[in-house]
């Protein structure tokens, strides 16, 4: 009788064993939380497609960051819903706009976690594009003018840099992003301060419930002439390239769950930390399945955190980063 030579069954025989052999390792450090923050005074409200989420006033968020550093997260992601709106989006590049106060809020409260700033017009334009629309005037077609709103993020990136963010995330898509705030950062003095690009970022429709947020949904047309064709994996490549010859110091891939060969893509060919973004609607869904009773929440969220490490994200930017902690650390 023939023998397997390779016995894999016996280093698989208890739980023991099989933590020892572990291939791949997923911890808190791992993990960046995104954090809406709002204006207002006393509010803690749930996104209604995200449970579990919520839209935070300055004077709710230092409890949800205390809680972020007593799990171990070591990152925070902060996106902001202004107040005011308009066609240039003027509240994203204002000092005391409602991201750099939060900025300026978290340093103080925990100094030793990352801030990472989100880059982008989307959120502050009554349009809700990611740059500046202007009406072609042949066509009389509204469309995203690329150079004049690079002017606009740079200024957004520069200010987030001064409130105290160590991490600049641009997310918009704009051609020549990453260059024009390397440029931007280093003529301000803030040479030092590292671009986390979106560098891969599909025309997906995994958004919908960040777009409910957020509070950025376009007002018309969609983002599809900036943002990636889910069926192209060669632009992918070209897109990272660009990026990285541009001066961006991590790379990243949104959505994660669909796009995972992406993720491998970038890790073998590239030498950047990557950045893995389980998005909302990858978030919604196992919510959705696990109230209904479908699926054991915990199992699903760590096994899907896992496989994202597995594919190469050194990081991965998710809403169950809280749960996932607490459950890595053997609470339930």
């Amino acid at each position: 009788m023939q023998f397997p030579t390779v016995r894999n069954r016996r280093l698989r025989r208890s739980s023991a064993l099989r933590s020892l052999v572990r291939e791949t390792i997923l911890s808190e450090n791992d993990l960046i939380y995104p954090i809406f923050v709002t204006h207002g005074h006393n509010v803690k409200e749930e996104i209604p497609s995200m449970p579990g989420v919520y839209h935070f006033s300055m004077d709710r968020l230092e409890e949800e960051i205390r809680e972020v550093v007593a799990l171990g997260i070591k990152s925070v992601l902060l996106f902001g819903i202004p107040e005011h709106k308009d066609a240039l989006g003027t509240s994203a590049y204002d000092a005391n706009g409602i991201v750099q106060e939060s900025i300026r809020a978290v340093k103080a409260w925990a100094p030793e976690l990352v801030v990472i700033a989100d880059t982008c017009l989307c959120q502050f334009t009554d349009h809700g594009h990611c740059g500046v629309v202007h009406v072609h005037e042949k066509t009389g077609v509204a469309e995203v003018d690329n150079d004049s709103s690079l002017d606009l993020l740079v200024q957004t990136a520069v200010s987030q840099a001064e409130a105290g963010a160590d991490i600049i995330a641009p997310s918009n898509m704009m051609d020549g992003f990453v260059l024009a705030i390397r440029e931007g950062l280093d003529a301000a003095g803030f040479s030092d301060i590292a671009i986390m690009s979106y560098s891969v970022k599909f025309s997906s429709a995994y958004y919908g419930p960040f777009r409910d947020a957020a509070h950025s949904a376009p007002q018309f047309g969609d983002r599809k002439t900036y943002q990636m064709d889910p069926a192209n994996v060669r632009e992918a490549l070209r897109e990272a390239e660009s990026d990285i010859e541009e001066g961006a110091d991590m790379l990243m891939v949104k959505p994660a769950l669909a796009y995972l060969d992406i993720v491998r893509l970038l890790k073998d060919k590239y030498n950047l930390p990557v950045t893995a973004y389980n998005v909302s609607a990858e978030y919604s869904m196992v919510k959705a399945a696990a109230a209904n009773g479908w699926i054991n929440e915990r199992e699903i969220v760590l096994e899907t955190l896992t496989g994202m490490k597995r594919a190469g994200a050194d990081l991965i930017i998710t809403y169950h980063a809280k749960d996932a902690a607490r459950w890595l650390k053997g609470e339930e």
